[in-house]
């Protein structure tokens, strides 16, 4: 996992200019705070769940996602910096203080990032919340639908692959949409004290035999802002997700003409099958240099 880590960090590319600068990310998630790390590129807060106006996170899940993705690492002087340290943010808050949600609030939040995809120059809607096994079929097909759409629009849609695994056909909605990435944990037999099992990872293959996730990324012990100021730690595929949307936003900045398809063929064709990835027919973990 050292090797993983070593060969995703981004200070080769921050070196070059290559930090995000330009693109824009939507996070859809528990919310964000006003973070020193995210300096002042919060481009727009909309609130879903009590139509609040200033940005807040009363849960924590959502600004530890959004640092991973952008954080400058302003506080810390640059220890705990985010993949791409100045792209922007687009937040969307669908769930509330206990990170529920439900499903009307997450599909008005991504017609709102369609709608707004010009103006803010969004090209990734990062996605770190997944859907209940248990939950409504007709919902199901809404939410993998809307996530379609999105893609189908030009925006590259990454999402957890959720940590029920690690039987097969765990992936949670929407990470079991076959046109986006969906991303897993490359560590999650890594022993951690976040009430994760060993193995959480969500694993594939889907109902209708498609490899899922494609891509692995560490995922346990990550540390990121913190809604109460300062960094926390936390674990699960919503941390592996926004590493991936983070490393994205960077392959965008230097190719910005490139299409959610291209992003896609790119991740696969670059994506270095380490033994953790083999077993499982995944397409392997991400190299920045590589990917670059």
């Amino acid at each position: 996992m050292d090797q993983v880590r070593r060969k995703l960090r981004a200070d080769d590319a921050h070196k070059r200019g290559i930090t995000g600068r330009g693109v824009t990310v939507a996070v859809m998630d528990t919310g964000i705070i006003l973070h020193p790390d995210f300096d002042h590129r919060i481009l727009d807060f909309t609130d879903f769940t009590q139509g609040r106006t200033k940005a807040y996170d009363d849960n924590g899940h959502g600004c530890h996602v959004a640092g991973i993705i952008a954080g400058s690492g302003k506080i810390s002087r640059g220890t705990y910096m985010g993949m791409a340290p100045e792209c922007s943010l687009f937040v969307m808050k669908v769930l509330d203080r206990k990170g529920n949600g439900n499903t009307a609030q997450v599909l008005r939040a991504i017609d709102f990032v369609i709608e707004n995809r010009e103006k803010y120059n969004i090209r990734i809607l990062n996605i770190s919340v997944g859907m209940l096994p248990s939950a409504d079929e007709a919902e199901k097909k809404n939410l993998m639908d809307a996530v379609k759409k999105a893609w189908n629009h030009g925006i590259v849609v990454v999402a957890a692959a959720g940590n029920n695994g690690p039987d097969k056909n765990s992936v949670t909605i929407p990470g079991q949409c076959k046109s986006i990435i969906t991303v897993g944990s490359i560590d999650d037999y890594v022993k951690s004290k976040r009430g994760l099992k060993n193995g959480y990872s969500g694993r594939g293959p889907t109902e209708s035999c498609v490899v899922k996730p494609e891509i692995l990324a560490p995922g346990t012990a990550i540390k990121s802002c913190s809604a109460r100021g300062g960094y926390e730690i936390k674990s699960g595929t919503s941390m592996s997700a926004p590493i991936i949307s983070g490393a994205i936003a960077l392959l965008l900045q230097k190719y910005p003409n490139m299409t959610p398809a291209q992003v896609k063929l790119r991740l696969y064709e670059r994506a270095v099958v380490l033994g953790e990835a083999g077993e499982q027919k995944y397409w392997g973990v991400v190299y920045l240099n590589r990917l670059l």
